[in-house]
């Protein structure tokens, strides 16, 4: 195998590491190794992460979707679980950055102050209540999404978890690190993000939507009229919303916080994917 294959698929295996509860033990982490620069090429893959995170739901959702008897509680029940699984498989390590971003931008309105509440680790009544509201948020939507079509809630949910893992290295590429450099674990993917892994990242995502959109051109598994160019408006419409999710988000952290930390990061995937997932839903 060429060494840059190998390369990239020890990066994308860190990736996985990190950010889920995917395992990747023994050998196989051996040979993966860490430092913080491969951490930071690393990065890249997060949207890569989410192809896999995604796909996984996805198909747990289409399984489980085809299992149920056909009454109008499915969808719900769907996207329940399908929420649950996705969860599991991260260790709801995005939900904790929500959870401390709400508290700690929620708690004070003095910066450091607020940095300080969001390191500590207990989850306060902001956070509690940001995480709940946006749990239920997405079941909605996807309840939905699956009113309207099953098959289109089982193609949010993939395309939901890429893009949304996405914009957050924007934000690492955009914003400084803040917050206490020696004890975040964030800190090395912000000394610097390249480019190459700013393209990593685009690619990953661009690959997923082409796949949806693909998928739907060879099948037609949604009912979009059989015209693929239906769908691709409709995904457009949840990218640019999740979009500006991202750039609101973003803004806020500067003004509050002259920059981000890791939680915040989490904070902006969880708000991308329910930003998507009402894009379509406004779309329809």
């Amino acid at each position: 195998m060429p060494p840059f294959l190998l390369q990239f698929f020890r990066h994308y295996l860190l990736s996985l590491q990190f950010f889920t509860r995917i395992p990747v033990t023994g050998r196989v982490a051996d040979w993966v190794g860490f430092s913080p620069a491969m951490l930071r090429a690393s990065a890249g893959h997060f949207p890569g992460v989410g192809v896999l995170v995604g796909g996984l739901v996805a198909g747990f959702s289409a399984v489980l979707s085809m299992t149920l008897p056909p009454t109008g509680s499915a969808p719900l029940v769907v996207a329940a679980l399908g929420t649950v699984l996705g969860v599991l498989l991260t260790g709801a390590f995005h939900e904790d950055g929500l959870a401390d971003v709400a508290d700690g931008l929620g708690g004070s309105a003095e910066r450091d102050r607020a940095l300080a509440i969001m390191k500590d680790s207990r989850v306060g009544a902001f956070g509690a209540i940001a995480v709940v509201l946006v749990l239920l948020s997405k079941v909605a939507l996807l309840t939905l999404l699956g009113d309207v079509s099953m098959p289109l809630m089982v193609a949010a949910l993939f395309a939901a978890h890429v893009v949304s893992r996405t914009w957050p290295l924007l934000t690492i590429r955009l914003l400084p690190h803040v917050g206490d450099a020696a004890g975040s674990k964030s800190k090395p993917l912000a000394d610097q993000i390249s480019g190459a892994a700013l393209v990593t990242g685009f690619t990953w995502c661009f690959c997923a939507l082409a796949l949806v959109i693909y998928a739907q051109s060879a099948t037609d598994f949604i009912a979009f009229d059989g015209a693929a160019e239906s769908l691709l408006l409709v995904l457009l419409n949840a990218v640019v919303l999740s979009a500006v999710a991202w750039a609101l988000m973003t803004r806020w952290f500067w003004r509050r916080l002259g920059g981000f930390t890791g939680d915040c990061l989490g904070a902006i995937q969880q708000v991308c994917e329910l930003a998507f997932y009402l894009g379509l839903g406004l779309s329809l």
